[in-house]
């Protein structure tokens, strides 16, 4: 019989309900048995739907993470918190799954790497983003080098207007920026991922206040109040990498815009190029001629496949328990996580500075 791993919640809204629970319910080998919120009723819904017999309920997280039985533990707060509750959970000896993105600050993400090395434990941060069965195919046509060396790349984050005005979103002193930290992070990512490239020379960032401050505003979530709209509305950023490879990152929230896309890449090879707008396209040139085909995404034959349908944050789950069940790598690790991190400050700081930033 397999091992059977005790899990533990921490934070109890709206990603946790909506992702990490309902999946990890599905798995044979995870038991939730303790569930922490700052909002305590939050805790006990969250035991009472999907906790094992006998699940504890907290309102501390470092009372949660003295209970020796729990091997591992899922950050599902705000971002200002995922560093400070990440390291504590790695320092008692569990893996750890955090939200996205990995911190605040990079300084914050760096301190989680460090953390995860040295304490031996598996870390990684949950760009769900990568699990769906068009960014498996993309990586597995990127791997086999159908698209040769990747030198120019679009990240893909934009709303027409679709301002999140739930929660803490758009509050800076929380969440640490607005669809940049929000969205952009998951198509940068994805980007990078793509390219197997995590080594930025120089970044140029510009972001925006222009659409927050309206009252009464067209919103797929109801008008936000432009008074606790402390975030951008919109950021943009050039990222040129070491081996001259350029990414340009556009992230929006609120945008005039019929060019919506969010979570995509485009990618330009020298041997071909791909994107994902409505599916998944590769273009290229054979025999003298340009082609374009979009690829058939029912099939099965991408990574991870075993046979059997299951969504992208049931397979994200499945991959992540099973890095820990085999003790390999998980499908995110923390260093890739933090150079997204250390990239989207520096297009903040680029922002506010008007200079590019420079790597060391």
């Amino acid at each position: 019989m397999s091992k059977v791993y005790k899990l533990a919640i921490i934070g109890c809204g709206g990603i946790a309900n909506g992702k990490h629970m309902p999946s990890l319910s599905k798995l044979d080998n995870v038991e939730m048995v303790a569930f922490c919120d700052i909002v305590e009723e939050r805790a006990h819904e969250a035991a009472a739907k999907y906790g094992a017999e006998g699940a504890k309920v907290y309102s501390d997280y470092t009372e949660l993470l003295k209970d020796s039985s729990i091997e591992i533990v899922h950050v599902c707060t705000p971002n200002d918190s995922h560093a400070e509750i990440s390291i504590a959970a790695l320092e008692a000896g569990k893996h750890v799954m955090s939200e996205k993105p990995m911190a605040k600050t990079a300084h914050d993400a760096a301190r989680m790497a460090e953390t995860a090395r040295r304490t031996g434990k598996k870390l990684t941060v949950g760009y769900n983003n990568r699990f769906r069965p068009d960014s498996q195919q993309l990586k597995k046509v990127c791997e086999d080098g159908e698209l040769g060396e990747i030198y120019y790349a679009k990240a893909h984050a934009v709303r027409r207007r679709a301002v999140p005005t739930w929660g803490v979103f758009l509050d800076e002193e929380k969440q640490g920026g607005g669809p940049l930290i929000d969205i952009g992070t998951h198509a940068l990512d994805l980007t990078l991922w793509m390219m197997d490239n995590y080594k930025p020379k120089v970044v140029l960032g510009q972001s925006f206040h222009k659409l927050s401050q309206r009252e009464n505003a067209a919103n797929a979530w109801g008008p936000w109040d432009p008074a606790k709209f402390t975030v951008e509305d919109s950021a943009f950023g050039m990222i040129v990498m070491e081996n001259g490879a350029t990414i340009v990152l556009e992230s929006s929230w609120a945008l005039n815009t019929l060019e919506v896309e969010e979570a995509r890449c485009t990618l330009s090879g020298t041997e071909g190029g791909a994107d994902m707008k409505g599916g998944l396209r590769i273009n290229g040139e054979q025999h003298s001629r340009l082609f374009t085909k979009e690829v058939d995404l029912k099939a099965g034959g991408v990574a991870f496949y075993e046979g059997k349908s299951e969504s992208d944050a049931d397979l994200e789950m499945r991959m992540w328990i099973k890095a820990i069940e085999e003790d390999t790598d998980p499908v995110v690790t923390p260093e890739q996580a933090l150079v997204v991190s250390q990239i989207l400050e520096a297009i903040y700081e680029s922002a506010k500075t008007g200079k590019a930033v420079y790597f060391n």
